[in-house]
């Protein structure tokens, strides 16, 4: 009992103690002013921009359709050739040859088949004059039947060597621009083997992927905005420069891929300097119009586990801790999604001088004037 009677007297000590400690105390008014905005509601135009595949509208590679040596080159890498122009020649000695023993045959079967016509002429008189049976007029048919299947296959193998001779001229399938020629004069090229690629940029297709998420908002958005800026997207070069020429967003693919749950887009834009070559690389950036949109400047937020946090000054000038969810980030800027309001005052720098509860002076700044620079 004593050992309790002792340990006691100091508990109660401590206890009141305590209470005396933690009586509610006046915040401290800060000396110095700070600067203080009240956040309004602005349209802004958001840009993200996304790893770009450019690709010719066309791009078709010339592989040989037969067998032979490569006699002569007409063209030379990277020029720009037109629809249906000469552009190699393959050594067409057998072809000729074969295109003449094909003419020869049919012309023989055509020869033959007219005497068998003939022939069947006879018979008729015969079966007519009733001299022989109309049995024998059926064989004499049958036979003109025959050969003239004969004609037809005559005729479709000189086609056929015909079509392989003109293999030999190899001709350009569309105006476009000639790529690598690996082969020289003299070359033995294979059925299939590559000769060259033809491109066509006088327009290019340029694919690029985004997010899910980006993919619903570019949705809610495309019909609020303007005809002339319905689906227009721009190019940025390597070189970081902007591309002069505005594209439009043609076409989404059907399906997100299953290992990165983005979806594919195709714009189209023009190319009328040649500027842009198949397999260029660059980026896209799309553009997205936010009506209404509650900027806050990235400088008067605070991170505590991972969330973001604001002081709000309140009536009687002292300041609040507030969380917030952010929508977006644009340059120096977060557009709010929910936790802050239109009209509320936010510390605007010197968070790290005050604390929560705290009474300040506010200065109050135009976020207006802050957020024009940053935007553009």
């Amino acid at each position: 009992m004593r050992v309790l009677s002792f340990i006691s007297i100091p508990l109660m000590g401590i206890v009141l103690s305590s209470c005396i400690n933690n009586k509610p105390t006046t915040s401290k008014t800060l000396e110095s002013s700070i600067p203080v905005v009240k956040l309004t509601e602005q349209d802004i135009v958001m840009s993200k921009e996304y790893v770009a595949d450019i690709q010719a509208i066309k791009n078709v590679e010339i592989r040989s359709k037969i067998s032979g040596f490569l006699d002569d080159i007409l063209v030379d890498e990277g020029a720009f050739v037109k629809k249906g122009e000469l552009l190699f020649i393959l050594n067409d000695q057998e072809y000729r040859a074969d295109v003449a023993k094909a003419r020869a045959a049919m012309n023989s079967i055509i020869a033959e088949t007219r005497t068998v016509a003939l022939e069947v002429e006879k018979v008729k008189i015969l079966v007519n004059k009733k001299i022989v049976s109309t049995a024998e007029l059926d064989v004499a048919k049958a036979k003109l039947h025959a050969i003239e299947a004969r004609v037809e296959e005559a005729k479709a193998a000189l086609h056929y060597a015909e079509t392989k001779l003109s293999y030999t001229r190899v001709k350009a399938p569309y105006d476009g621009i000639i790529d690598r020629i690996p082969l020289k004069v003299g070359s033995l090229l294979d059925e299939g083997t590559l000769i060259t690629s033809v491109s066509d940029i006088s327009s290019v297709f340029i694919y690029f992927n985004i997010s899910e998420n980006e993919y619903l908002e570019y949705l809610r958005q495309k019909p609020h905005l303007k005809n002339h800026e319905e689906n227009e997207v721009q190019l940025i070069l390597a070189d970081g420069k902007t591309y002069e020429h505005f594209g439009k967003i043609e076409t989404v693919v059907s399906e997100f891929e299953g290992n990165t749950g983005s979806i594919a887009f195709r714009a189209k834009f023009p190319n009328p300097e040649s500027l842009l070559k198949h397999g260029a690389s660059g980026k896209v950036s799309l553009s997205n119009e936010l009506e209404d949109a509650l900027l806050l400047p990235q400088k008067s937020v605070f991170e505590i586990q991972d969330k973001n946090y604001v002081f709000i000054l309140d009536a009687s000038n002292k300041v609040k801790m507030r969380h917030f969810e952010p929508k977006a980030r644009i340059d120096d800027y977060y557009v709010v999604a929910t936790g802050i309001q239109k009209g509320e005052a936010i510390v605007y720098e010197g968070i790290q001088n005050i604390k929560d509860g705290m009474a300040i002076i506010p200065k109050f700044i135009q976020l207006d004037s802050l957020a024009t620079t940053s935007l553009l």
